[in-house]
């Protein structure tokens, strides 16, 4: 376990955005989390567990303790014809796992390929992409449970996953630190080429391999995404909002070419990138924040920004999409100040 007071926290979440924790802990096991919450030096302090900060945005500095997960590593802990179970440390990089998972013939994750962040932080966001979440894929958390000082294995259902969510981010928030992540995957063939995106990279009736598929999201990833390092951003800063069908009829009827999604409960998704760039925001800047260029969902650091510019754009977009749609856009990245 490793404390450290003051920590410049720029280079830990991908905005790059100027801000400083009170204090950083870099735990490697359980052993070190009990240790620290049984110390009673930081017990009234604001904490949060961090991952690699890729869907974050601090609000200013940090006034409490930032969590960070060094336990990292894979382990097939059980196998049937079928499937496989592989364990997983809330530490490790969820695009090496993904990688991992592709080179062995485990399929799953590959439609997750190239997500920024770590595996807890995964589990915890239910990170999703090109027609799969990552809560399907998951059997069991591991979790410190902070009231009981113990950790607990939590099975799949308990956690409701749904769309970016989690009880991890809400009513549980304050209560467990993920630890490990239990994966169950395919041994069967069978590649999801659902999302719109991918049929046109691959071509219709084209037979693709596990790693080809892979390779194909990376690509279509890359093109669209502004590399974090060269310009600090954390990917969709929106969700894609659902709305009744009512509200879908009402703008299908003056936008037919709207991007949507009919869902299970026969409300509609809708493309919140399309939204934004139809108010007309794409490319745009407001001061030292902007909105990409190649993809109207991702706002941009472009060099300096302060967090209070990136959100005033924020406003703005969600201002001017309501105006024009009576579509409310809810943040997809967690604005963290000392409340959360």
């Amino acid at each position: 376990m490793h404390l450290s007071e003051h920590f410049p926290l720029a280079d830990h979440h991908t905005f790059h955005v100027e801000a400083n924790s009170r204090y950083w802990l870099e735990y490697t096991s359980i052993r070190d989390l009990h240790d620290f919450f049984n110390t009673t030096e930081y017990k009234d302090s604001p904490r949060l567990p961090i991952g690699s900060g890729s869907n974050l945005l601090f609000d200013g500095d940090y006034p409490g303790v930032l969590l960070h997960s060094s336990i990292v590593g894979s382990t097939v802990i059980r196998e049937s014809d079928d499937a496989v179970w592989v364990r997983v440390g809330s530490g490790t990089l969820w695009d090496d796992f993904v990688e991992t998972a592709v080179a062995s013939g485990w399929y799953g994750a590959e439609n997750l390929s190239g997500i920024p962040g770590e595996v807890g932080a995964a589990a915890v966001q239910n990170i999703g992409a090109y027609g799969a979440e990552v809560g399907q894929l998951i059997d069991k958390v591991e979790a410190y449970c902070i009231p009981d000082a113990q950790l607990q294995c939590i099975d799949q259902k308990e956690c409701r996953y749904g769309y970016r969510q989690s009880r991890f981010k809400s009513d549980w928030m304050h209560q467990y630190v993920v630890c490990a992540v239990v994966f169950k995957l395919s041994k069967i063939p069978h590649l999801n080429l659902s999302y719109a995106d991918l049929e046109n990279a691959v071509g219709t009736g084209r037979s693709i391999s596990l790693n080809g598929l892979r390779k194909a999201i990376l690509k279509i990833r890359n093109a669209k995404l502004p590399d974090t390092n060269q310009m600090g951003n954390a990917g969709s800063f929106f969700m894609n909002p659902i709305v009744d069908q009512a509200r879908y009829e009402w703008i299908k009827d003056r936008y037919p070419e709207v991007k949507s999604w009919i869902q299970s409960d026969g409300r509609v998704k809708l493309a919140a990138g399309w939204l934004i760039e139809q108010a007309g925001w794409k490319g745009r800047q407001l001061g030292r924040a902007g909105v990409h260029e190649q993809q109207a969902l991702v706002l941009v650091n472009l060099g300096g920004a302060t967090s209070k510019e990136i959100l005033d754009l924020s406003a703005r977009i969600q201002e001017d999409v309501q105006s024009k749609f009576e579509v409310v856009l809810q943040p997809e990245v967690q604005i963290v100040n000392g409340f959360l």
